[in-house]
């Protein structure tokens, strides 16, 4: 099960990286949201999930703010 959650993370990653060129600086909704979903799935499967982490509230406040650096880069271009 956990090489699933690993392999399934990784095409995630793959997939938000991609995702990010087909958002438009995230104006396309679509795209904007798949993108986003990919991102949040990602991180819950490698870091909660696969490695059993705690998902406190602080930790997830953490992982949004990086999410919105990254957001605000892609915006900042």
């Amino acid at each position: 099960m956990a090489w699933f959650a690993l392999l399934l993370a990784g095409f995630l990653e793959v997939g938000w990286a991609i995702g990010l060129k087909y958002t438009d600086g995230f104006t396309r909704l679509i795209p904007t949201v798949l993108t986003v979903g990919s991102m949040v799935l990602s991180v819950a499967l490698l870091g909660i999930v696969l490695f059993a982490e705690p998902a406190g509230i602080v930790r997830l406040g953490c992982i949004s703010l990086i999410v919105a650096g990254i957001a605000g880069l892609k915006l900042a271009a």
